[in-house]
């Protein structure tokens, strides 16, 4: 009886709070709620946003907390059943947030950011046209905001972050941008996120939690500063025991920087408690680790629990892939190709891992034995243990094509870890010849790979001859995405 009386007065509250919200008031409890969200711990700050609406319901701050559950609710598990309840709440915010004062920043502000967190859900959904004129509008809104409130700092984050990813579209999508009325710089983006980001102003400080999480995945992946994207972690000593959110992208950056050591130990060492929201990306990234040191069975275990648990389709048959190299080096064939041929039935192909996946899956192609174990130890961060496996080849011990563009890249992607940088482009220049004209993504990423290190080296017109080079090739693998990285290359080479 308790329960529906409960639902009754929480509902003639939200009417209420309907009626009367008019004001933006950022104020402590606030504050305390938003940190609990960008921890992750959502349960907990359910509760707090709730007591919020029932004690300022003419507070329209809670309205936006709000959102941010649901968007990092869809973000990270991407339910079908929690978008379907959960999406059409971003409108009836939006609404509300319309409704309140229009002179105070935060009036546009919020409405940004509802219309870039529901852009990121839709991408995620497969709703690209939508995400881009939710992107537009938070864009010019953003840009109107700045005009108004130039004191308003947390403009910056969100504007520049825009500014930063609008200035690395590839030349193919330019017409897309241009179309929706949105100019950008890599530069000028990343500067106005970077200088937030180490803000001593009050709000920048408040918000500080969300903007490290967005400023050290632009440093990494837009400016390609790994490195220092990865000191950046370090030196501002985050917790990646208590705030799952900052756990989570440092080991998923680990891994990607090829320190799987450092992952496992974010990821094992993490806060459990039953506060924070659950999420198979934990499975999912303990995969990886495993996987990256030659632990199959234990990989396994950790991908099939994310496959049963994840509701979502990106990286999904990335997954089964994984699954499937599992049990092929194990020389468990038949398991093998049963998980292939869940490749070709299960997940989307909206990510380049998906893409390729699928791709491999159609074309029956199981790689070489040795060059699949090489890759998945120097891409743990082994190099040496990956080196000792290449000791005494060739590529004249390979047979075919594919196989001999493969080794030469391998190589130079390990003497490149290992800061042989010489070594390095001699085998990269190996793997253009071989494989300019070929649809492996080998030949394009030792042109971008070549570009960065002339870039690091300061020969930024070598750098850009290479970025530019990388994509000029066509048809092949990752087109997307290197085109991406080179396009911002040839962008901070330029100073633009």
């Amino acid at each position: 009886m308790r329960k529906p009386i409960i639902i009754a007065v929480l509902c003639i509250c939200s009417f209420s709070v309907g009626l009367t919200q008019s004001k933006f008031d950022y104020n402590a409890n606030c504050f305390q709620a938003f940190q609990e969200i960008n921890k992750l711990k959502l349960k907990t700050a359910q509760l707090q946003v709730q007591k919020l609406q029932l004690q300022q319901p003419d507070n329209l701050i809670p309205v936006l907390l709000n959102n941010y559950i649901d968007f990092y609710t869809l973000f990270f598990n991407e339910d079908p059943s929690d978008y379907t309840k959960l999406y059409p709440q971003f409108q009836e915010r939006l609404n509300l947030i319309e409704s309140g004062n229009k002179k105070d920043p935060f009036y546009l502000y919020a409405q940004a950011v509802i219309r870039i967190q529901r852009a990121t859900i839709q991408i995620k959904f497969g709703h690209f046209w939508d995400a881009g004129w939710d992107c537009r509008k938070a864009f010019l809104l953003l840009k109107e905001n700045r005009k108004k409130y130039p004191q308003f700092s947390p403009n910056d984050l969100w504007f520049g972050a825009l500014e930063a990813g609008i200035g690395t579209v590839p030349k193919g999508y330019r017409w897309l941008t241009s179309l929706l009325g949105m100019r950008g710089s890599l530069t000028e983006g990343m500067k106005k996120v970077r200088n937030y980001t180490n803000s001593a102003d009050p709000l920048a400080k408040q918000f500080n939690a969300e903007s490290v999480f967005v400023y050290t995945y632009l440093l990494y992946y837009l400016e390609n500063k790994q490195d220092e994207a990865m000191d950046f972690i370090l030196q501002k000593k985050l917790d990646l025991v208590n705030n799952h959110l900052h756990a989570f992208m440092a080991a998923n950056l680990a891994i990607n920087h090829k320190n799987v050591e450092l992952a496992k130990a974010i990821v094992t060492n993490r806060q459990k408690s039953a506060d924070y929201i659950k999420l198979p990306i934990w499975d999912f990234l303990m995969g990886f680790v495993k996987l990256n040191h030659l632990e199959l069975t234990e990989a396994i275990q950790y991908f099939e629990q994310f496959t049963k648990t994840f509701k979502g389709t990106f990286y999904v048959k990335d997954v089964h892939q994984k699954i499937s190299w599992c049990y092929y080096l194990l020389g468990n064939q038949p398991q093998a190709e049963a998980y292939r041929q869940l490749v070709l039935t299960k997940g989307s192909t909206i990510s380049d891992a998906d893409k390729k996946a699928l791709k491999e899956a159609k074309n029956n192609y199981w790689p070489n034995n040795l060059l699949l174990k090489t890759r998945l130890l120097s891409d743990g961060g082994y190099q040496l243990d990956a080196l000792k496996l290449l000791a005494g080849k060739s590529s004249n011990d390979f047979v075919k094509e594919s196989d001999k563009l493969e080794f030469a890249y391998r190589v130079a992607r390990i003497y490149d870890e290992m800061g042989k940088k010489e070594e390095a482009i001699k085998h990269y220049l190996m793997a253009i010849k071989i494989g300019e004209n070929r649809p492996e993504y080998f030949a394009a990423r030792s042109a971008l790979q070549i570009g960065q290190i002339y870039e690091e080296r300061g020969e930024k017109q070598l750098a850009i001859q290479y970025y530019e080079r990388c994509i000029s090739m066509d048809d092949h693998e990752y087109k997307d995405s290197l085109d991406q990285r080179a396009k911002s290359g040839i962008a901070r080479c330029k100073g633009q």
